[in-house]
């Protein structure tokens, strides 16, 4: 019998990883596909899967995302993306939590894959809050980028991670880290926000250490390395966007 859990995932072009996904996901009841005009296969793997398609022009990532929940019909969502992945144990810990109604809100660890495997296990793992009563829930659409639900009522943890392969490759996560660093700086611009010399000075080596020390992505090697240095640089390019678009709009 499958789950009352409606999941609820917004794509273009996703057919690298997209099969991956809907598979982990085939003990839910629902799987809710809004799509904004994929040219690829993508179309064709949700249907393979049996997912319900609904086609809707870009409005954002938080807009889509609220746009996505509204077509769930249970009070049970999931948030995932097209290039992540659940498994058999946070299936199963979904199960309990709702059979004893436990929470209102889950939130679990984020398992990167990067050059083709995880980072190293005592590298501090990113967590995200994706599973949520639709009901209590619901997207702030003035954030442009790195979207979350807010959910008013209980939140827990636990300790499960899912899969995710947005991180597979350098290119990728440069190609996420250019549309994301503008759409966060535009997101501060609108919002009064000033840049600032000395976070332009700062924010490269400060985030640098953050990530390889205190995150420990110095146990992941080279790999934890070079996703130190991107992150520290998607973190410069975010200062330095928001410096760019105050002087392209002095009076």
């Amino acid at each position: 019998m499958k789950l009352p859990i409606s999941v609820f995932i917004i794509t273009k072009n996703e057919e690298k990883h997209l099969a991956k996904t809907l598979a982990s996901v085939q003990d839910m009841d629902e799987i809710i596909l809004v799509d904004s005009g994929s040219t690829d296969k993508t179309l064709e793997i949700a249907k393979a899967y049996g997912a319900s398609i609904h086609h809707h022009d870009w409005m954002g990532y938080a807009k889509q995302k609220q746009y996505a929940m509204s077509l769930c019909k249970h009070e049970w969502v999931l948030n995932l993306d097209g290039d992540e992945a659940i498994n058999p144990e946070l299936v199963a810990a979904f199960r309990d939590i709702m059979a004893q109604d436990k929470a209102d809100s889950v939130r679990f660890w984020r398992n990167d894959i990067f050059i083709g495997k995880p980072l190293s296990r005592f590298s501090k793992k990113a967590n995200n809050h994706r599973f949520y009563k639709k009901s209590k829930s619901h997207f702030d659409d003035s954030r442009m980028a790195h979207e979350s639900a807010s959910v008013d009522g209980k939140e827990i943890f636990i300790n499960h991670a899912f899969d995710h392969y947005g991180y597979d490759s350098i290119s990728a996560i440069t190609t996420k880290n250019n549309t994301y660093s503008t759409l966060k700086a535009n997101e501060k611009f609108v919002k009064g926000k000033r840049y600032s010399l000395a976070k332009l000075l700062l924010v490269f080596p400060l985030v640098f250490l953050k990530e390889y020390l205190l995150q420990r992505k110095i146990f992941s090697g080279k790999r934890g390395f070079i996703l130190s240095v991107m992150e520290a640089y998607y973190a410069f390019l975010k200062e330095a966007k928001l410096y760019e678009f105050h002087e392209n709009n002095k009076p």
